[in-house]
């Protein structure tokens, strides 16, 4: 079963598996270190639910739903 970010539950660790989004979002996105590999942390969400923030190698991240969708991620054993 695929699994996206946007998915992920406060306090549960994943690793990214591949990135399906195009343009300068997937640039973005790799510039900051999410890529094949990378373990995500979700910390938590924001009242309305989005965005949701997520330590990415050291670094708290905000990123929109619309954004987590397009990275695909396993859960980490």
């Amino acid at each position: 079963m695929n699994r996206t970010l946007n998915t992920v539950e406060i306090g549960n660790i994943v690793q990214v598996e591949e990135l399906t989004l195009s343009g300068s979002m997937r640039r973005r996105l790799q510039d900051i270190g999410i890529i094949q590999g990378t373990r995500v942390e979700c910390l938590q969400k924001s009242p309305s639910g989005d965005p949701t923030a997520y330590l990415v190698r050291g670094t708290v991240i905000a990123l929109r739903a619309e954004d987590a969708a397009g990275i695909a991620v396993r859960a980490v054993s």
